[in-house]
């Protein structure tokens, strides 16, 4: 099977919401003030939100005067169209550039960062890169130990401390290590917090000042993994997590057990941080890079995807 059959599999229910767009404009009837309400309680069902949601219209409504449109389908066209641009930011691929490359992952409990860890690993030892990871999260007893395991499977170096020790301590003895070691890599693991516990977040910005310090710069990347069957609520954390340390990507794991795919384009426009990678199951091959072009070609009904998308995007235009 295919990378984009299986995308758009796993994606069937949140592909549902955004089918409901385009079945608003799947007829020539008249464009009035109801199809625009249609429109705008469409978007909020998906969790656009409210603020990418009016953008989205206003941008419509616009674009409908200027060219006189008289039909629902016209805005519809346009639609897909600007959730690609909503989604497409510069940034989009992984800074990697650096030798140690230092990406550092936060996020709340239960958002899989741990295991999203194991997966890069594994795609960049496949990759040939020499790669450590970082037990920062010595709140969790199992949290080591389950980073130990994917270093194991993926044949990274591990630096671990003492359940209970210093995370910042931890840290900052695995970036002397990366430097010793001439690693390529290194791959932070932090503990899971809640964003409204003012200690934790206090915690994670002193992991980000040693880092600062042992590097002389920011981290090559700080991402935060995000359930994606949070809705609404990934938004509030992604704002408070950007907040405590400048966010540069956003990891969004569970794409495929969520019907709410509209939460993509809410944070996105939220941040204007970019989405680096999503998460459709739980093998390692199942965390892949973000396309915007293959997303929203996977989203969009089965009639739309037996177009090229060449030819889609030129019709749209």
């Amino acid at each position: 099977m295919s990378w984009l059959s299986r995308l758009r599999s796993s994606l069937g229910r949140a592909r549902e919401s955004f089918s409901a767009v385009t079945r608003l404009g799947r007829s020539e009837r008249p464009l009035t003030p109801a199809f625009w309400d249609e429109l705008e309680e469409t978007l909020i069902l998906a969790d656009f939100g409210v603020p990418a949601t009016e953008k989205i219209l206003t941008g419509l409504q616009t674009v409908a005067r200027q060219e006189e449109w008289k039909t629902v389908d016209r805005p519809v066209a346009r639609f897909r169209k600007d959730v690609e641009r909503f989604l497409t930011l510069p940034g989009g691929e992984l800074a990697l550039d650096r030798t140690p490359a230092v990406l550092l992952l936060v996020g709340v409990n239960g958002s899989g960062k741990t295991t999203t860890i194991g997966k890069l690993a594994m795609r960049f030892r496949r990759e040939g890169k020499r790669v450590l990871l970082v037990a920062g999260d010595t709140f969790r007893a199992a949290a080591a130990e389950q980073l130990g395991v994917w270093a194991e499977h993926s044949g990274s170096a591990i630096v671990r401390g003492a359940e209970g020790a210093d995370p910042a301590s931890v840290v900052f003895d695995g970036l002397r290590a990366a430097k010793a070691r001439g690693v390529d890599i290194v791959l932070v693991d932090t503990a899971g917090r809640l964003q409204t516990k003012t200690n934790l977040m206090e915690e994670l910005k002193k992991i980000r000042r040693v880092i600062d310090r042992e590097l002389g710069e920011p981290p090559a990347e700080t991402l935060l993994v995000v359930d994606g069957t949070n809705g609404q609520n990934a938004i509030s954390q992604a704002r408070l997590f950007h907040a405590a340390t400048e966010l540069t990507g956003i990891i969004m794991t569970k794409l495929d057990s969520t019907a709410k795919g509209g939460v993509l384009i809410a944070i996105v426009d939220a941040l204007e941080t970019p989405i680096k990678f999503v998460g459709l199951g739980e093998g390692p091959e199942d965390l892949r890079p973000f396309v915007p072009a293959e997303f929203i070609d996977a989203l969009f009904d089965e009639d739309q995807n037996a177009i090229p998308l060449a030819q889609r995007r030129e019709s749209v235009i």
